[in-house]
Formats: C-alpha cells, sequence, structure tokens
C-alpha cells in the first residue's frame, strides 16, 4: 500500500494546503467536490494538486506532513518549484 504527502493549492503562488492519505486521487477529488464545506479547504478553493510524494507508512506520510505544516511559506514555495515550476495541476500524473 503507498501513502502519500500533498499540497493542494487554489493557484500559482496561492493559498496551500498540505495534507496526507492513502488515496491520493480520492482525497484530491473530495478537495474539488468540498464534501467538507467548512473546511480550510473548501474555504478557500485549495483543490490543484501541484507537489506529492509516496511514503511507505502513514506514519512517514503523517510526519512529513507535520514537518511541512511547521515550514515558513517561502520553502513551501521553493519545494513546489522544483518539482513542479509550471504549478500544473498532477492529479492526471497521478491517476495514470
Amino acid at each position: 500500500m503507498a501513502f502519500y504527502t500533498y499540497i493542494v493549492a487554489s493557484q500559482r503562488n496561492g493559498t496551500l494546503y498540505t495534507g496526507s492519505t492513502d488515496d491520493l486521487i480520492a482525497r484530491v477529488f473530495q478537495h474539488r467536490d468540498k464534501v467538507r464545506p467548512d473546511s480550510f479547504a473548501a474555504r478557500h478553493g485549495v483543490a490543484r494538486l501541484v507537489w506529492y510524494e509516496w511514503h511507505e507508512t502513514r506514519a512517514a506520510a503523517f510526519k512529513r506532513e507535520r514537518q511541512i505544516k511547521k515550514w515558513n511559506r517561502l520553502w513551501k514555495l521553493r519545494m513546489i518549484e522544483e518539482m513542479n515550476p509550471g504549478w500544473h495541476d498532477l492529479l492526471d500524473r497521478v491517476a495514470r
């Protein structure tokens, strides 16, 4: 089984949300469909998958999520730019 740490954004350099999951595709669709209308992600329209990372365990993915959430914004932006300089929606890449 695979586990992921991910970042979704509202737009390039927009609002960011960091999370972890064992089903990245389903989780991104939950953000897009605003399954939890009162959540931070739904209120701020973050639904574009701009960065993700694979982990072997749920604990490792969660630990990485917590680490990234403590980072300042500039560090997160740099990490996204390294993997995805065009800020493309990476869902198609994951869904293949």
